[in-house]
């Protein structure tokens, strides 16, 4: 073979496989769509909001006053009761022989004194005409003052042994509703255990809970007609509301502090779920960014800003004050005029080229680029 065209055709393969060794060269970033909006100051007014619970002024917890086996229950959980309506039953049986019994000794208190006022009447005769001393009519009238007293005793006795057998009867002191059942039928209750808890018909109350800093303003509002707000969840209207209690303690495992608001007239239902609103302070110049404005790099809370005459964006650390809603309240870090990427956030990196993101509006046929009015929850891919 020819050494000349061998070392050519070597030096080729080598050169063609060094070739194909190359680094490509990596595709260019692609041009991503945001959406932006203008930041402008405003007055705003800072509220805080709470999570309550509609519940009756007034709930008690119902127990017999006697002990004794649970013979029936006639109310369930939901259950609307009147004043005066039967709402449990003890098996009275020991109860009705403890009455028979304190009759028996009534009578035979009653048939005591009878027979011990007849014996001072003769002896009193008898002392009239000298046959017997005075000491002995003093033993007869001692006799009869104390089989008096006994006839006194049993009577109370009786009074107590039928206020017993009443007791078994567990009976609806006030109009209301059946809020829980805590006992069953066969169940061996003691004198006080709880069987029903019944929210008494009347005033409604919004409770819910609040943070140790925010207690003395709460405190301010104590009876202060509409201090607060009432939302009602799902369904109705805002209503006013009056703070009427405030915890003096907090509680001992959250920390918080219980608040009662009287709801008034306001069509809510015992046991909904509302929320609370307090409103603060006014505040001039506040900057609200909506919250998929918001990023978190390298342990910071930044936000995109565009520049428009390189179509670039930068990232820009901000100070969060609060959120209200669906909005971020910033307080540092941005100033009006800037221009805020709200949507495509997550894809963005320094310096990265952008486009706007253009929505079309398939009904008029028309094609609208992204304003500051767009909802910025729309994410651009």
């Amino acid at each position: 073979m020819n050494k000349p065209l061998f070392v050519a055709a070597a030096v080729s393969l080598s050169m063609f496989g060094l070739a194909g060794c190359a680094k490509k060269e990596a595709p260019a970033e692609p041009v991503r769509a945001v959406r932006t909006t203008t930041v402008s100051g405003s007055e705003s007014v800072a509220s805080h909001e709470y999570a309550a619970e509609i519940r009756a002024r007034t709930e008690s917890r119902l127990g017999f006053r006697v002990g004794g086996k649970l013979q029936s229950r006639s109310v369930n959980l939901g259950d609307s009761v009147k004043a005066g309506q039967v709402l449990a039953q003890l098996d009275a049986q020991d109860f009705r022989l403890g009455q028979e019994a304190a009759r028996a000794a009534l009578a035979a208190a009653q048939t005591n004194l009878d027979q011990a006022s007849a014996d001072y009447r003769r002896f009193k005769e008898l002392r009239d005409q000298g046959f017997i001393g005075a000491a002995e009519l003093e033993r007869r009238e001692t006799a009869m003052k104390t089989a008096r007293a006994q006839l006194d005793q049993a009577r109370a006795q009786a009074t107590v042994q039928g206020n017993q057998a009443a007791y078994a009867s567990l009976v609806a002191d006030a109009a209301g509703v059946v809020t829980a059942v805590e006992a069953e039928p066969g169940q061996v209750v003691g004198a006080g255990t709880p069987v029903v808890r019944l929210a008494h018909d009347g005033p409604r109350d919004a409770v819910f809970s609040v943070p140790e800093d925010r207690v003395g303003a709460l405190r301010q509002l104590l009876g202060q007609p509409g201090g607060v707000t009432l939302v009602p969840w799902g369904s109705g209207e805002p209503a006013k509301a009056t703070v009427r209690e405030v915890a003096a303690a907090a509680d001992p495992v959250t920390r918080t502090f219980l608040v009662k608001a009287d709801v008034g007239n306001a069509p809510v239902r015992l046991g909904q779920t509302a929320n609370v609103k307090i409103a603060g302070q006014a505040m001039a110049g506040v900057i609200r960014l909506p919250l998929t404005a918001v990023a978190e790099a390298k342990g910071q809370t930044i936000v995109w800003l565009l520049d428009r005459n390189a179509m670039a964006v930068r990232s820009q650390p901000v100070v969060v004050a609060g959120a209200d809603g669906n909005t971020v309240v910033i307080a540092q870090g941005v100033k009006p005029g800037d221009e805020v990427v709200v949507a495509g956030t997550h894809v963005l990196t320094p310096g990265q080229k952008v486009k706007p993101f253009v929505e079309i509006q398939a009904a008029a046929g028309r094609v609208i680029p992204a304003s500051a009015s767009a909802p910025a929850s729309l994410a651009s891919r």
